[in-house]
């Protein structure tokens, strides 16, 4: 009787592997031939779910994203039942930084995805939308603060909230490109200082 194989889980264990060959080699050699070899693959297996090599990394760019707005949606419930938002806030905003292993290697794999994306037409509409996601997130988050008189008094929200998405950016980029240098000790602290400079 032919194994019966679960398409959805397939394609995750694919996207997997993807993420795996990107934070150990670089997106460039994230061929379907070298996927489907970490994988445990043959090379038909994953052109069976995936028509071609930018279908493959437009589906791990979402995969990813998907598993980071998870997270934060699990921030956002808990903040809109609670009074004493700021440590809430900086823990959701902390899930966008490299503070541990996981979270390194996501930011490792977003990077060389969001860096691709300048030159690759199937990729930009998806780095777009994280772009845009973090926006939407941190104008919620200061908006509500402004809302409920905890800005401190004066802030030009919309000059806040870029200033807060290149704050999370800038930290991310120098914690990937100089890990000895921008540690996550060093990360929280930056992030706690400038939200409570914020209130």
């Amino acid at each position: 009787m032919p194994k019966v194989v679960d398409p959805e889980a397939r394609r995750e264990q694919v996207a997997e592997a993807v993420f795996r060959v990107v934070r150990r080699d670089g997106l460039e050699q994230a061929s379907l031939r070298n996927v489907a070899e970490e994988a445990g693959l043959a090379i038909g297996s994953v052109r069976h779910y995936f028509a071609g090599h930018s279908e493959l990394m437009v589906f791990a760019m979402q995969a990813m994203n998907e598993r980071v707005v998870r997270r934060l949606l699990e921030h956002v419930e808990k903040l809109e039942s609670t009074d004493d938002r700021l440590p809430l806030v900086e823990s959701m905003l902390a899930e966008l930084l490299p503070l541990d292993e996981r979270r390194r290697e996501e930011a490792t794999i977003w990077l060389a995805f969001a860096t691709a994306a300048r030159t690759r037409p199937e990729l930009r509409p998806h780095a777009e939308e994280s772009y845009d996601g973090l926006r939407r997130l941190v104008f919620k988050v200061l908006d509500g603060a402004h809302r409920s008189d905890r800005l401190r008094e004066g802030a030009d929200l919309a000059v806040e909230v870029e200033r807060l998405c290149a704050l999370i950016d800038g930290l991310t980029v120098h914690a990937v490109l100089h890990p000895d240098r921008m540690d996550a000790e060093a990360m929280a602290r930056v992030l706690r200082h400038h939200l409570q400079s914020l209130t």
